[in-house]
């Protein structure tokens, strides 16, 4: 027998490890890199619509279907299946889960590591430590391995702890320490040359980049950011208290993880030109925004630098922030197989965690011995094929398989009489026809 399922103590301790799971690594820079190339506050209002229009109907799919279920993806997919056929497709999706999720956290645990190391640089660079710092910031299979190793132990010590001992104590502290890092940085950057011309690309809309390409990234970022397809926000709904009203807390969710999001720019845009005053090289060859590692890896170190001693204390404060983004989001990852193990296989939480830890961190040791090879095609497989053809899957459950009566039953728990609402006139028949469509939309354009 498996042991007792865990729950969330508090609406709070949801909501941190729910935003947690969706502020990520993408957030901080992908999200402001891809308005600074989209047309600014252009892309901004889409997306922000769009987190709304797409992202949020499901999300709701996934909170209720979970919170109904009360189990992993496997069963909770299985429980409101009708019939043999819809429970093949529950087997399909289900498990297509468990292997994406680990695929995510295979790739995303190398890149958390790259975060770790450059957090210790400084205090390598302070002690005058050249030989580690050369080390640190090189990209060796010997760095890679051992960071990754320490990320991955990190998540690993998180989820062996259990929901609230664990999930939700530690989302509850790194959350908060985010958003304060965050502010504080963004402060400093305001302060800096240059910081003015970033924040007026950033927040000044160019509506003549309105194009189906802005479109289609707009609702890729909408819909990746909030960890959508890959079950984790099923999870946490099976963690829910049943009295909990699943449309507000969904729309919180949405509303904090596109609040960090668009702050995340205010950081990131800025200090992108303040380096660029400095000297900094942050437009590619063709005239392109340098975004992704590059941002992160090349252009901000190099803006630290310039700042003296001072850089030395910025530089700590970012990647510290990136370490914590890093961190809520994989322990979500994590959690998705591991809850399989433990209810479908038997395993105590203390044994499967590590076990499951241990195979995803063999996956990261292969992909950085195979880096050239294996890292792109990893991330492919996962994000542009594995997350949208799932998310497409989880709303045919919610919006066509799943009986309406049932479906209804959950969401007025915790919201009675929500049947007479606006939300339960559209969300429906919204998750069956219109999110299905927009996220194929975005998958085909996307391969195009």
């Amino acid at each position: 027998m498996s042991a007792p399922r865990g729950q969330f103590s508090s609406n709070i301790g949801f909501l941190m490890a729910a935003a947690g799971s969706a502020v990520g690594l993408g957030n901080i820079w992908g999200f402001p890199t891809k308005a600074a190339g989209n047309g600014g506050a252009a892309f901004v209002i889409v997306y922000l619509l769009l987190a709304f229009i797409l992202a949020y109907p499901a999300l709701m799919a996934e909170l209720t279907i979970g919170r109904h279920a009360r189990r992993n993806m496997v069963q909770a997919l299985r429980g409101i299946s009708t019939g043999p056929i819809s429970r093949i497709f529950a087997n399909l999706a289900g498990f297509g889960g468990i292997v994406v999720a680990s695929l995510i956290l295979s790739f995303y645990a190398i890149v958390a590591g790259w975060m770790v190391a450059y957090l210790a640089d400084p205090f390598a660079n302070f002690f005058g430590m050249s030989g580690a710092t050369d080390w640190l910031t090189g990209n060796s299979t010997g760095r890679n391995l051992t960071f990754t190793a320490i990320f991955s132990g990190m998540t690993m010590l998180i989820i062996a702890a259990g929901v609230e001992k664990g999930i939700e104590r530690w989302s509850t502290l790194l959350m908060p320490s985010l958003i304060i890092l965050l502010l504080l940085l963004i402060i400093y950057v305001l302060t800096q040359p240059g910081a003015m011309t970033g924040l007026e690309v950033y927040l000044m809309p160019d509506f003549s980049h309105l194009s189906p390409k802005l479109l289609i990234a707009a609702m890729g970022q909408a819909f990746f950011s909030l960890s959508l397809g890959v079950g984790t926000m099923l999870i946490y709904g099976s963690y829910l208290s049943q009295q909990e009203s699943l449309p507000r807390l969904g729309a919180l969710v949405t509303l904090i993880d596109v609040g960090i999001a668009f702050t995340a720019g205010l950081l990131i845009l800025p200090a992108m030109y303040v380096a660029q005053e400095a000297g900094t090289q942050i437009f590619s060859a063709s005239g392109e925004l340098i975004a992704g590692p590059d941002l992160i890896l090349q252009v901000l170190p190099a803006l630290f630098e310039t700042m003296g001693t001072a850089g030395l204390f910025v530089a700590i404060a970012f990647f510290a922030l990136m370490v914590i983004a890093s961190l809520t989001s994989s322990i979500s990852m994590l959690e998705v197989p591991v809850s399989f193990s433990i209810e479908n296989l038997g395993v105590r939480r203390e044994l499967a965690t590590p076990l499951v830890g241990l195979v995803i961190f063999t996956l990261s040791s292969l992909i950085i011995f195979n880096f050239d090879s294996l890292f792109g095609l990893i991330v492919s497989i996962s994000t542009e094929y594995g997350q949208p053809l799932l998310g497409v899957a989880l709303c045919v459950f919610a919006g066509w398989i799943w009986h309406r009566d049932q479906l209804l039953a959950e969401v007025k728990k915790g919201h009675e009489n929500i049947e007479h609402t606006l939300f339960w006139k559209i969300w429906p028949w919204y998750v069956r026809i219109v999110c299905p469509l927009l996220i194929l939309a975005a998958f085909v354009q996307s391969l195009s």
